[in-house]
């Protein structure tokens, strides 16, 4: 089993990001990413819809061969990755906002949250800022559109710009010291973000925690791979692939980028 890949899923091209992470420290393991771009953004859709896609996405994975699979999407991590864990026999890693961190680090005791509507709504968002964030002001902002700019390239357009501006002001006005990225398309627009920001404000996403407790868990279930082979990465999408190819700038070698009509 430890030579077989890690799968990934998202709503899009946005868990790239997540992949990044999991690769950086983990360059031994092979990886399976799945894009369903088709369907993006999950953020704005029923918790029914999210869950009938997130099955599909992990059959998908699995029939493939994954050994662990990576819920590389906010939204579908804090509406469906219960079901997941109850339906099949595999690890799960989700992925949240980090409010804890933020929270416990707000010297201003003021934390923006940038988000999907389906993540800020659901039930698993709510109690876990119960939990860590009662205590101190949390500024929370549906990012609507942006998803949209990054799956159609326009990362650095007028528009992603603008958008940013009217989102993260209200949180500067009062005097958020820390933004957390609830979704996982949005840490390639963090310097954009810094640009409105400057040194005000600390940025923080999940992508890294998300790395360790990858590993965590391959550790703990004796699934690292310890091939010396040269690892291989798969990535399918089922729209454009060239979104997928210029998202991932520099790619390791034996890589495959491919569309699959799912």
């Amino acid at each position: 089993m430890s030579n077989k890949p890690i799968g990934f899923f998202d709503s899009g091209v946005g868990g790239t990001s997540v992949w990044k992470e999991v690769n950086q420290l983990l360059p031994n393991e092979n990886t399976i990413y799945l894009a369903d771009s088709k369907n993006a953004p999950y953020g704005e859709k029923s918790k029914e819809t999210i869950l009938k896609y997130s099955i599909k996405n992990t059959e998908f994975l699995l029939k493939k061969g994954c050994k662990l699979i990576v819920v590389a999407c906010n939204t579908a991590t804090t509406n469906t990755i219960s079901n997941l864990r109850e339906l099949y026999n595999v690890p799960f890693i989700g992925i949240e906002p980090a409010i804890k961190p933020a929270a416990l680090q707000s010297k201003n005791n003021a934390v923006g949250i940038l988000a999907t509507k389906g993540t800020l709504s659901s039930e698993l968002f709510a109690k876990t800022t119960e939990k860590f964030a009662s205590e101190i002001t949390i500024v929370e902002q549906v990012g609507e559109g942006l998803v949209e700019l990054i799956e159609s390239g326009q990362l650095n357009s007028s528009k992603t710009k603008e958008l940013l501006e009217l989102y993260i002001k209200p949180m500067l006005a009062l005097e958020t010291d820390f933004i957390v990225l609830g979704c996982t398309h949005y840490p390639y627009l963090i310097p954009q973000i810094k640009n409105i920001v400057g040194n005000r404000v600390s940025i923080i996403d999940s992508g890294e925690a998300v790395a360790k407790q990858t590993k965590a868990i391959l550790q703990k279930n004796y699934l690292l791979n310890i091939s010396a082979d040269k690892s291989t990465h798969q990535f399918y999408t089922n729209t454009n692939t060239e979104v997928l190819k210029n998202i991932l700038g520099v790619i390791p070698g034996n890589t495959t980028i491919e569309f699959a009509d799912f």
